[in-house]
């Protein structure tokens, strides 16, 4: 059927578009060029595919290919320059982008996902909160096995907040992990008035506390799946799910919220990797299981314990002579 008989017939511009499966601009094109005089069946029309448009690399795209394929990591400006030396007068920006194209990949392996055994394992992880009255640093500790979290803000991030937070964990616990692991081991690397150095004399520091609560420092390497068996994110749950558009007075509203957080939420909903609730999976499987606590607090070494006050010893009487006025005129004389 042409297509000019069915004009004729009254059918619409959009009418034979949808008949021979074209669009409304191109029937115009026909019309107006004069190429309705065509034999077509109804239904989509067969157009021909544009041809690939030559370009200025194209010769030379050999040299990349050989080159990537016996050097897979050589830079592209590298690639642009053998090619210019070879005579290609094209740009860098095609060069690039036919790199990054054709640059081979090693098949990646996926991570081995695994599970840790009740006790063996703790994460931990710093994140800081901005508030109207200054900033506050949250430590927050998470059990491998049942995911549950703690949480505690510090105003500071010395070195007595990952003291004093992880005691407070521990006692939450009932116990100790055997493994505590940091995504940065900047974490533990700290001087005393910040948590982002790595002075020596403070990873000692950390270590003796390590060695006095009976757990192992680790570092998240060589990646993160392959170290815990899992991707936590418990800064970015405690940010989006508690922080984020909340309201506070001041910190012991703040600490006050987390904790009805903590209880009613965060480990008390179903988690989507053991479909399990954190608080009702600690209680049956990890409370018994990590090791003893320490029978005392850490004492960091240097500290200057505070002097007991001692009663201030009686003071023995003095006897005065009693002496007349007389006595002492005399010896003015």
């Amino acid at each position: 059927m042409l297509p000019r008989h069915c004009l004729e017939a009254g059918e619409s511009k959009a009418e034979l578009a949808r008949r021979f499966g074209v669009s409304r601009r191109t029937i115009r094109h026909w019309i107006g060029s004069g190429r309705l005089d065509r034999d077509m069946e109804s239904g989509a029309a067969r157009c021909a595919a544009r041809p690939a448009a030559a370009h200025k690399l194209d010769p030379y795209k050999g040299i990349i290919d050989a080159r990537l394929a016996e050097y897979p990591k050589l830079s592209a400006r590298r690639l642009f320059d053998e090619v210019r030396a070879a005579g290609c007068p094209g740009g860098y920006g095609r060069v690039r982008d036919y790199v990054r194209e054709s640059r081979p990949r090693a098949p990646s392996e996926p991570a081995v996902r695994f599970e840790t055994p009740a006790g063996r394992q703790g994460q931990v992880d710093f994140g800081t909160f901005a508030l109207p009255w200054g900033r506050r640093h949250a430590l927050l500790v998470v059990p491998g096995c049942s995911r549950l979290l703690w949480l505690r803000f510090f105003r500071r991030r010395t070195m007595d907040a990952p003291f004093a937070g992880l005691e407070g964990a521990f006692a939450r616990f009932g116990g100790v992990p055997g493994d505590l692991l940091f995504d940065r081991m900047r974490t533990v690397a700290v001087s005393d008035d910040r948590l982002d150095g790595g002075a020596l004399a403070a990873n000692a520091e950390f270590q003796r506390f390590a060695l006095h609560w009976g757990f192992r420092v680790r570092a998240c390497r060589p990646c993160r799946a392959c170290t815990k068996g899992k991707v936590e994110r418990p800064i970015r749950c405690v940010r989006e799910s508690f922080f984020h558009g909340r309201e506070f007075v001041g910190d012991e509203d703040l600490d006050e919220q987390a904790r009805r957080w903590l209880e009613g939420t965060a480990n008390a909903r179903r988690h989507g990797t053991t479909g399990e609730r954190p608080a009702e999976r600690f209680e049956r499987d990890e409370r018994a299981v990590p090791g003893p606590l320490a029978e005392r607090p850490y004492a960091r070494v240097g500290a200057v314990a505070p002097a007991r006050s001692r009663p201030a010893a009686a003071a023995a009487p003095v006897e005065v002579e009693r002496r007349p006025l007389s006595v002492y005129a005399e010896a003015v004389r």
